[in-house]
């Protein structure tokens, strides 16, 4: 792994745990649109459990899979904090922790330090060459 995939692992990472929270989102609307049927016909009693129990149950083992990928997410962040203060420039650190970790855009980077997107692709190289993965 090269310090570029080493540093983009967080950044791939928080996408997951994303996505998995939409997913939770989608399946507690489901869980508010279920709907009982009433009737007098008798049920039978070897029927599994209900879509609502099943739905539920997905939701809670979605939530603990969320929950597991944020403490990885948080451990990962504290390695790669930790790998880039190895580097002596603070301003190579700042382009590595803007990109790699508060996830901005090369444009917003520029912006915020003053420079051209070209010397800040020029720094992160430079920095990346220096990351010991």
């Amino acid at each position: 792994m090269n310090a570029k995939e080493y540093l983009k692992q967080a950044f791939y990472l928080d996408k997951r745990i994303n996505s998995k929270l939409e997913q939770v989102e989608n399946l507690n609307a489901l869980a508010t649109k279920a709907t009982s049927t009433l009737s007098d016909m008798p049920k039978n009693p070897n029927r599994g459990t209900s879509r609502l129990e099943d739905t539920i149950v997905k939701i809670i083992d979605l939530q603990e899979e969320i929950n597991r990928d944020i403490d990885r997410l948080v451990d990962l962040k504290k390695e790669i904090v930790r790998t880039i203060k190895k580097i002596e420039d603070k301003e190579l650190q700042v382009v590595l922790e803007k990109r790699y970790l508060c996830f901005e855009s090369w444009e917003k980077i520029a912006v915020e330090m003053n420079y051209s997107i070209q010397h800040i692709f020029r720094l992160h190289s430079k920095a990346l060459k220096n990351i010991e993965v």
